[in-house]
């Protein structure tokens, strides 16, 4: 046991890194993802709009801890060493291509239908009428809530300590087990948290408004 100090502080605040790059890292392995699964979604092939419907049905359906726990245990079935860095990135970034595609495929379905009608009318294609049509008024109409999204997913790094990844909760809870008081060190956790994730929560509600004032003079 020993008393908490400076050194304590350091080094949970400089766990916070690592909680940064991990959320940057999903929410880019997420973005593809979701990019993948909203396109299979909002697309005319029915079968790849079923395995895309499933795909965000078993990763918005399950516990993330599972998700966390499976992607650090399964490919040592198969022989492959993954450290916990590697195994919370592709479990938050799968966790989030799901509901990352879900919000853009609804983005895209918010495009009124006449966007499309107007671009076939031109003679393009659907790829052509995706990336020069709809993405530019469907990214507009999703970002408020994909930022939103990643103030989600900024928290819930927190759950890769249960594999092992020392970020900054599972920095608190090393600095805990040697210092022995949680009062004071989950308090500087969670105002941690809050000093990360409040101006990206009021960035987004910002965004809101200007969308809905938006639309409200459209």
């Amino acid at each position: 046991m020993r008393s908490f100090g400076p050194n304590e502080v350091f080094y949970i605040l400089a766990a916070v890194r690592w909680t940064l790059l991990l959320s940057i890292v999903a929410f880019a392995g997420g973005s593809l993802g979701g990019v993948i699964i909203a396109l299979m979604r909002a697309g005319s092939i029915r079968a790849l709009r079923w395995i895309a419907f499933a795909y965000i049905k078993i990763f918005q359906g399950t516990p993330l801890l599972m998700q966390l726990v499976l992607a650090f245990f399964i490919p040592g079935i198969f022989g492959l060493d993954v450290d916990p860095w590697a195994a919370a990135a592709i479990g938050l970034s799968l966790h989030a291509s799901a509901f990352l595609g879900e919000i853009w495929r609804g983005a895209i379905e918010v495009v009124p239908r006449g966007q499309w009608e107007a671009s076939g009318a031109l003679g393009l294609r659907y790829w052509a009428q995706m990336r020069l049509v709809i993405a530019p008024q469907a990214i507009r109409i999703a970002l408020p809530p994909s930022v939103g999204f990643l103030v989600q997913l900024i928290k819930a790094t927190s759950l890769a300590s249960i594999i092992g990844f020392v970020e900054l909760t599972r920095a608190a809870q090393v600095i805990n087990n040697a210092t022995f008081q949680p009062f004071t060190i989950f308090g500087l956790v969670g105002l941690t948290y809050f000093i990360i994730c409040w101006p990206l929560s009021a960035y987004s509600r910002r965004m809101e408004r200007r969308l809905a004032e938006a639309s409200a003079r459209a």
